[in-house]
């Protein structure tokens, strides 16, 4: 592994030399862009539009636009005056419960390892990491920004993991076309829905989930290699299912187990017929042979319809 960042835990008066490297990598199959013609790697030049000329590395400086076309230069001396002191330290905050922390604020994980007289050091903060059951909460500066970060054990390595700011993960008030917090469900879709994540609910094992698209792409690309013809894959047929409670049925029946046995349903209650307004008499009078008769009136709506139409709006509008 590369060592991307060299520095210590602080924590309290105790430092613990480590070394940083990014725990995790895409596989991502990468295209390069060609030349049509030639099949030539395009080169991406930078150019400026001012003088029409390409420019080189050590002719660009920052700046931050405040205003459209207007900039503040901030060059490496301005930078460095406001790095805090201990950006070569990852300075331990707080301990937490790794629960009181939503997945949403993480972002990058990274393992550390210590360094040459670190040892012991790094020995104590894992087993008291560990017999605590506490994650730390810290702060490290990174290429010239500071981030919030997190310490916490992954098996026998302690590991940083960086965390968004409170203000930098948007609040939900944002999300367009939610539904109310509290939205009127029907008693039977609600227990098989329950049913069916209690059919499909079992131990996480990461080993059994692997990236079909990237793998297809891989033999697709050998085969090209190999001078071979692409056959196309056929189409998965889908059901045709439009009734919520049709879609739940069917999907108790395909997850099986032992838990998929049959869940009783009890009677979805029948609104009352409107009570008949005083005065009106029934008419006695009977249709005309040939008049058309009226139409019988529509039975109320269920709140399986209703739940329905909402997801077939939802549907449309994705």
């Amino acid at each position: 592994m590369h060592t991307v960042w060299k520095g210590s835990i602080s924590f309290g008066l105790v430092n613990i030399p480590v070394r940083m490297f990014t725990a995790t990598e895409e596989r991502d199959i990468r295209f390069r862009q060609l030349h049509k013609e030639c099949h030539t790697p395009i080169k991406y030049a930078k150019m400026c539009p001012h003088c029409d000329r390409e420019i080189e590395a050590s002719e660009i400086v920052r700046g931050y636009e405040y205003e459209k076309g207007h900039f503040v230069i901030i060059d490496d001396s301005d930078l460095e005056a406001i790095t805090p002191e201990t950006r070569r330290a990852i300075e331990i905050l707080d301990f937490v419960d790794l629960k009181d922390i939503d997945p949403i604020y993480f972002d990058k994980s990274y393992f550390l390892s210590p360094q040459e007289t670190g040892d012991k050091a790094y020995a104590l903060l894992r087993a008291a990491m560990e017999q605590t059951g506490k994650i730390a909460v810290a702060q490290v500066t990174m290429r010239n920004r500071q981030s919030l970060a997190v310490v916490r054990l992954y098996e026998h390595c302690i590991m940083m993991e960086t965390i968004y700011y409170p203000d930098e993960v948007r609040p939900v008030s944002q999300v367009p076309a939610l539904p109310e917090a509290e939205v009127a469900l029907s008693e039977n879709e609600l227990k098989m829905a329950t049913e069916l994540i209690n059919n499909m609910t079992v131990p996480f094992d990461p080993g059994k989930y692997t990236d079909d698209y990237r793998i297809e792409l891989q033999a697709m690309i050998e085969k090209k290699l190999e001078g071979q013809e692409i056959a196309t894959s056929p189409a998965v047929p889908r059901a045709n299912v439009i009734d919520l409670m049709q879609a739940l049925k069917q999907s108790l029946e395909a997850t099986g187990g032992p838990a998929a046995g049959p869940v009783k349903l009890e009677p979805e209650p029948t609104p009352e017929p409107a009570a008949k307004k005083p005065g009106r008499k029934a008419s006695s009078k009977t249709p005309k042979e040939g008049a058309a008769k009226p139409m019988p009136a529509a039975p109320a709506a269920s709140t399986t319809g209703t739940t329905t139409k909402t997801l077939r709006r939802k549907k449309t509008s994705v």
